[in-house]
Parts: structure tokens; sequence; C-alpha cells
């Protein structure tokens, strides 16, 4: 057997699970549903090892030895052997949202369960396991212990606000259908001290190992099932003044219909589009943790392919393929499917922003357009006026190719109207200051303004052919727009207005940056072609050369390498299940049919071509389906009560973690990308603020134009965010970390942007001397005189003379002093010095006879005299010792 033991980050609770190895084929797992503590795993796990020895009382071979140490179990899946189990062997820290920690996977391991003595070889196994392997789970796959990564903020913080009695009756339900007899133990009786936990269902569109736990998701406790997501995540701090804003970009990528470039174009029969990914933003200051008591913000947008049935055939071995729609969809039955799980799940309205070419001597991206144009008309005819679907054409590639026209002016006024229809979510009622000095545009701001704050309703849906490079720049454009209204909502700036070149902009588009180099590399199989800077058009000669070169990386992955990366894909989802007597996933001409149901057989209910809507959806609108209180969504939450001072509920342990040495320099929070440390000028008296403009050779990373020398000097930054920690930390790690697990979330920063080394020649240095050398003026704000007045030198040496008496001087030196400074000196009267009959007259705080001895016996401690210890210092040491360790 395999004994999976599994505990709290405390290591005070632990669940035990027995693996069956004796099946050759069918997986056997048994969950004893006991919470142990340490004593009890440590009893249990001794009777296991003297149990299974060889020979009674031999200690040299062990009966139980540790295999691997792991943070999570990412599932369980079988080709045509037994079956595999897959844990995460190391993490890094990426992101924390209100205490809850994000990690992203480094390393995972792969272990057979069954018995070399049960195991029926098939010689096809090694070669699924390979395919398996490809897709590499230390790239970009993000998991939370205690955090809903597959919903947004919004949602997971409206669910938290249910009514309490809806949660009492459901509290009621849950624990007599509960399977763990010890769960709700000792909670009855405390009367009021209980409090409420939700636990929410995941999205399954997002959650990527959803089939390798579904073997297991029925037979065991839910505390071991562990969702990931894929796609991106990264973290940076913006300070204001020292006052600390994380700033965090979640992607979520689809699990349905997923794939490669070439390989997954439009939409599948369930209204699944190819590369859907939910891109949000999320804004709070983390210098109040809490989710209840803290203030938070975000704002959600949507990437994904045009949904049509459409493809492009690669086997021209062209690099733009012609696109050709396969097949005929007159009531747009593929687009009603995928607008209505929109609607259910972001309310209304829904905004396409269509970026592909409208004017071309080839009809190539147009076909797209029109068949586009022509189903939401088609759909908008049956849809309330209030909640139709708006839709706005624009064609990018055109005005950057024109000189008279700024895309990204362009794009800005799209993104402040798009802005105010959707609104965006801010978890606390509006500031008094914007209650004082109201702005103009915030009072047009869209959105459902509730008691607790605002609610984003509706959603923008950004999309051009491959939903890459100019899709990336829009929803660049449009999360700048929302990032303004956040920080204004918080409290933070004057004006819902951001510029370019301040500081938080540029941090907030390196945020962005990364995030579209990743799902670009993702996708397409290279970085971002065009950035934001080609469309600012102040991008470096040096960038169109490596422009030309991601085009030939993103050509060649898409010829030779996408097709075993969407086999090992299709095995990786569950898409594919390998079977004996049925052809293997490299015989198959096609995977058409494996996404598309529909193929192998017909539906037995027919969706309305009118009513093409969820029942229910529309009488919530514009407020989401899914954030309604009603009956359905009840089911999928489960409630649990708690004691309050449960160790589950302990959000101070649970962050801080005061039972491990930790070391500040190593501290996540101080690791990551920093505003102040990494964009800010380190010119001496400039303005500190984040959102003051800079000029392009004022930034504290290297010169802003020079973008080359930047990229030479730190070597591909882009993909820091999927690439393996610098091999130094490696190479030192990899000698103490065999087997063992290993928590890497202190060795790298949030998004693993490296600072990038300043390189400077010769040539620089004299330019770097004449800025050091300022007047004092630009240092100070002030011209200094060159002489004092004399009543600034009196003022000025009475306070030397005070500093001096208050390090109590040998006499000798007191000498030197004139008797006339000595009474000035002796006579002053302290500020905190009030007479009796004073308002504030204070006493001094008088200690104790206790208080004393302690402070007496401390003093002596620190000079080496320690005092005997008494019988109850041993007995509370003892006490601590059998409590922590044994």
């Amino acid at each position: 057997r395999y004994f999976l033991v599994g505990s709290n980050p405390a290591e005070t609770k632990y669940r035990v699970l027995k693996i069956d190895r004796t099946e050759p084929k069918d997986l056997v797992i048994i969950d004893d549903k006991h919470v142990y503590t340490q004593q009890e795993v440590r009893e249990l796990l001794g009777r296991l090892d003297l149990g299974n020895r060889t020979k009674i009382g031999q200690k040299g071979s062990s009966g139980l030895s540790r295999a691997v140490s792991a943070f999570g179990v990412v599932g369980f899946v079988r080709f045509l052997e037994g079956y595999y189990i897959v844990l995460i062997t190391k993490r890094r820290k990426m992101a924390d949202i209100g205490g809850h920690a994000i990690y992203k996977i480094e390393d995972t391991n792969m272990i057979y369960i069954p018995n070399d003595s049960v195991r029926v070889t098939h010689p096809d196994e090694a070669r699924y396991l390979r395919i398996f392997q490809n897709v590499d789970l230390s790239s970009n796959f993000y998991f939370s212990y205690s955090y809903d990564l597959s919903h947004s903020l919004q949602y997971n913080l409206t669910v938290l606000r249910m009514p309490l009695e809806t949660l009492k009756t459901e509290t009621t339900q849950t624990r007599q259908e509960s399977f763990d007899i010890f769960e709700d133990e000792g909670l009855s009786t405390q009367g009021g001290s209980g409090i409420f936990g939700i636990c929410s269902k995941p999205y399954e569109k997002y959650v990527w190992n959803g089939k390798l736990l579904e073997a297991v998701k029925n037979t065991v406790h839910r505390d071991w099932l562990l969702y990931i997501i894929h796609g991106f995540c990264g973290q940076s701090k913006l300070l204001i003044y020292g006052r600390p804003i994380y700033v965090t970009l979640i992607a979520r990528r689809s699990s349905k219909f997923a794939g490669t470039r070439f390989l997954k174009r439009g939409a599948n029969c369930e209204g699944d589009v190819a590369n859907e990914v939910e891109t949000e933003q999320i804004l709070y200051d983390a210098s109040v943790m809490s989710f209840s008591a803290g203030s938070y913000s975000s704002y959600v947008q949507v990437r994904g392919s045009v949904p049509l049935y459409w493809s492009q055939d690669i086997s021209t071995m062209m690099p733009k393929p012609p696109i050709t729609l396969d097949q005929a969809d007159p009531f747009a039955h593929v687009a009603a499917l995928h607008f209505d799980q929109m609607l259910q799940r972001f309310g209304s309205p829904i905004i396409i922003l269509n970026l592909v070419k409208e004017r071309e001597k080839r009809k190539h991206e147009r076909i797209l357009s029109e068949e586009l144009v022509a189903a939401v008309t088609y759909l908008n005819q049956f849809l309330p006026p209030e909640h139709t679907i708006i839709y706005i054409p624009w064609d990018m590639a055109k005005y950057t190719k024109s000189k008279l026209c700024n895309v990204l002016d362009r794009l800005n006024v799209i993104a402040e109207s798009v802005v105010k229809k959707t609104g965006f979510f801010v978890n606390r009622p509006d500031s008094y200051c914007s209650i004082l000095r109201p702005d103009e545009k915030w009072n047009e701001l869209g959105g459902c303004v509730v008691s607790t704050g605002r609610l984003q309703t509706g959603v923008l849906r950004t999309n051009c052919v491959d939903c890459l490079d100019r899709t990336n720049t829009a929803q660049f454009m449009v999360g700048k727009c929302a990032l303004a209204y956040q920080l204004y909502s918080l409290g933070l700036i004057d004006k819902p207005n951001l510029q370019f070149d301040t500081d938080a902009v540029r941090l907030f588009e390196e945020l962005y940056e990364d995030h579209g180099d990743t799902l670009s590399l993702q996708y397409g199989g290279s970085q971002l072609v065009h950035r934001v800077k080609t469309y600012r058009k102040i991008a470096p000669w040096t960038q169109h050369s490596k422009d030309i070169m991601q085009t030939l990386s993103r050509y060649y992955s898409n010829a030779f390498s996408d097709a075993d990366r969407q086999d090992s894909i299709n095995l990786f989802l569950g898409v594919f299940k390998p079977t004996e007597g049925k052809p293997h996933l490299w015989e198959l001409p096609t995977d058409f049919y494996l996404h598309h149901r529909n193929t192998l057989s017909l539906s037995q209910t027919r969706r309305s071509y009118t009513y093409w809507w969820t029942t229910g959806v529309l009488k919530h609108l514009p407020l989401p389906f899914d954030e309604v209180t009603c009956a359905e969504n009840r089911r999928k939450l489960t409630v649990k009560k708690f004691h309050k001072y449960e160790e589950e509920i302990d959000i101070h342990n649970e962050f801080f973690r005061p039972y491990e040495l930790s070391s500040f320099d190593e501290t996540f929070c101080l690791a990551m990308t920093n505003s102040t440390r990494d964009f800010m000028p380190k010119n001496v008296g400039i303005d500190p603020s984040p959102f003051t403009v800079r000029k392009p050779d004022e930034t504290g990373k290297s010169v802003l134009g020079n973008k080359s020398n930047r990229e030479e000097t730190v070597l591909q930054r882009k993909t820091a965010a999927s690439a393996p920690p610098p091999p130094s930390e490696e190479a030192v790690s990899s000698s103490s970390e065999d087997d063992s697990g290993t928590d890497k979330e202190d060795e790298g920063a949030v998004s693993q942007r490296s600072t990038p080394v300043k390189v400077t020649d010769t040539g620089d240095n004299t330019k770097i001397t004449e800025n050091v050398v300022q007047s004092t003026k630009d240092v100070y704000g002030v011209n200094l005189s060159d002489v004092p007045s004399e009543d600034d030198l009196t003022v000025y040496t009475r306070f030397v003379q005070l500093g001096q008496s208050q390090h109590k001087q040998d006499k000798s030196s007191q000498q030197f002093c004139s008797k006339h400074h000595l009474d000035r000196v002796i006579n002053l009267i302290p500020i905190s010095s009030f007479s009796q009959d004073n308002i504030y007259e204070v006493q001094p705080p008088r200690a104790d006879r206790k208080s004393i001895e302690i402070f007496h016996a401390h003093i002596q401690a620190g000079r080496g005299n320690m005092q005997p210890l008494g019988k109850d210092d041993f007995l509370m040491y003892r006490e601590y010792i059998r409590n922590r360790y044994l």
C-alpha cells in the first residue's frame, strides 16, 4: 500500500489516504475520515513501520519508507495499464490576495501505483506516458489552497455576503449529509461562537485537472482536491508615498476546446471557443489584509476566437492559410450557446470589440466580420433593447499603418466608453473625497451600485484572428482605463485618469506584456510580435529584427510542433481516453469528433432558435445569473461551521507563519516587483509619486528607449514567468532536494521579472556625475543663504548642547563648556512637561517589584550572569517540548 499523509500549513492536523497497490487496473483509495493530531500520526506510522518489517525487532530494513514529499495532488491518470498519481513536488509563490497565497507549480512527479508483481505490461504504455508528460506542468499552472482561482474576485466576495439565515439552513442539511463524523465535533455546544465558512464549486471551464480528479472526487474528503488553472499570474507592488497597493493580473485559460493556433479555431458545438482566456486585474490596499475590512477592486475582460464554425488548412504550408467556414449556421446556434454562457457568468451588456481587418484586396479576415455581424444582428432581435449585445468593429491594422491616426488615442476612447458601460467591482462604498469633489466621468459610470460598493455587470470580449498581438494591446488600454477608475474608487488619485510614462503605467504595461507573451507562447508558439510600444511608435529600430525572429519562431512552431502539443493537451484534459481494441491517439486522422460531441450522437433536446438563452438568465439581468442568490446557485455551495479559534480561519497564522523562521531578505512581499525600486528614477529630489509623468530617460530600470540593451542584459525577461529559476539557485538546491518537496516561494520574485543589470560604458560616466551634483534649490526646494543668522546659530548650538547632555559625558569634557551655555541647557523645559494644574498633567507609570526583578534579571543575563532555573521554569519548558515536538 501507499499511505498519503496530508497536513495543514501549521502541521497540527493530518488526514491519511490508503492506496491499494494490489489492483493491476483499478484505483482503490480508502479515506479513513479521521482528523489526526501530530502525535497520533506519528504513532500510526510507527505501528505501520513496526508491523511491516520482515522480522520482529529488526531495525535495519524499515517496513515503511518515505517515497516522496509533495505539496498537493494534481490527480490520477490511467492509460492502458494501471493508475499513476501526479504530485506537486516544487512550488513558487506568485501572488497574494487577502492573505491567500497563489502558487505556481515548479515541478511534478508521476508515480506508478500498482506493484511490479501484479503489473500487466502493454507495449504502447510508454508512448502514452511520454505524450502525457509533454504537457509541461511546470509551465504556467497555478493553484491555491484557500482561494478559488477558477472564479473572479467579485464572485468570491459576493458569495461571502450571502444572508446568514440562508447559511444556517444550508448548514443543517450539510451536517446530515456529511460523511466526516469528526468535522462538527464540539461546535454545537459553543453557542454563538461559531463562524460560517463557504466553499463554492469551481467553475469547470477554467479547471485543467478536473478529469484527473474525477476518479476520486466522490470518495475522498474535499480538502484533498486541489484544482489548478492554466494561464498567467503576476503581481507587482505600487508604492504611493509608502502605501503599498498590490496590482495583480490573473489569466485563466479555458480547458474546453483547448489547443494550439491553427488546429483550434472558432467554436465547437457546445459554444466553447478556441483560445478563450479570462483576464482579471485585481487592485487592493496591502496595508489591510482582510477581505471584510480591506479595500479590494477588480475588473474582468475576455478574449476568444470568433464564435463560428471556421478553420484554416495548414497543409499548404503558407504563413497565412485561407480562412474557410466549415458549416452554415443561419440561426447562429453556436454563437447563441457562447453568448448564453457569457450572460450567465458576466451579466449584460456583452460588448464585442472586433479588431479584424475590414478592407482587404483579397477577402480573408473580412469573412469572419461579415458572419459575426450577421450572427449578432440575428441574436439581438430577441433580446430586450437594454440588454442587447453591443458590437464595435475597428480595423486596428489599418489605423496602425496610417501616419495621421494615433492608434492608442482611438483605443482610449473605446476603453472609456466600455468601462462606463460595464463598471467594475469594488467592495466598499464611494469614498467621502469623491462625494466632496465629484468627477463628471465618475457619475456616468455603469455597473450596479449596491450598499457594499459596486459590481461589474457585463464584460468586454475582444478578438482579432489569433487573439494575440492586437488583442493584448487593446486589453492593455482597457485595463489601463479601468485601473484609473479603481485607483480613484480607493481614494488614491483625485481624477480617474492615468497618463503614459508614469511609474504606475510602466509597471502595469510590463505586467501586461508578460501576460501577453505567456499566453502567446501557449497558443501561438512564440512571444508577442507587436507590443504596446510598437503601436505607440516609440519602439527602437532593433525591435524590427526581433519581430521577424518571433514571426519565424511562430511559423516553425505552427508547422512542426503544434500537432504533438495538441495530442498532449487532448490526452491531459481527458478529451481522448486510451481504450483496448480502439485506434490509438497517434492513429487518428483528426480530433474533430473528439471536440464535437454531436458528431457521435444526436442531442435529444433541441434548443429554441428564438429563446436562445437559459431559463432565468433574463430575469436577473444586468446581474450575472451565477452570482444571484437562488436555489440553483445555493446547491453549488458547501457551508461549514467553524469555531472562532480554529486554525483554518486564523488568517494571521496562515499568512505570517509565526511558527517558522523567516528571513526578511527573502520574504515574498519584499522580493516582488516594486514601483519605487524598479521604475522610479534614482535622482535626488524627484517627485516620488508614481503618477508623475517621467521623461523617457527617467526610469529606475534603464533607458526606456534602449529596450534592446535591457533585453540583452536580462535574457528573455518576458518568458521568465514560465522559465525555471536561475541555474545557480537550482544547483544549490538540487543537492538537498532529491525527493523532498521544496517550497520555492522565497527564492524568486513574484512573476520572476528579474531586475535588469544596468550596463554603462565609460562614455556615460560624465553624464552621471553631472546629474549627481545639483543645486540646493533642486535638492531642498529653497535657496540656502551663505551665512545662517545669529538666531539660527543660537538655536542650533542649544540643540547640540542638549544632545551632548543626554549622553552623560565625563566631567572632564563638560569643563570645556562655558558656564553660560550650561545654564541654558539645564534650564531647558521639555515639551512634555506640564504643571500640576494643567489638564494634560500625567503621572509616570510605576513598576511593581516583580517587574523590576525581571528587568534586573534581564540586564544581568545580558552581561552573562545567568540566574539558576527554578522548578516552575523546568515544568514550563517540559510542557512546551511535549506540545511542540512529541
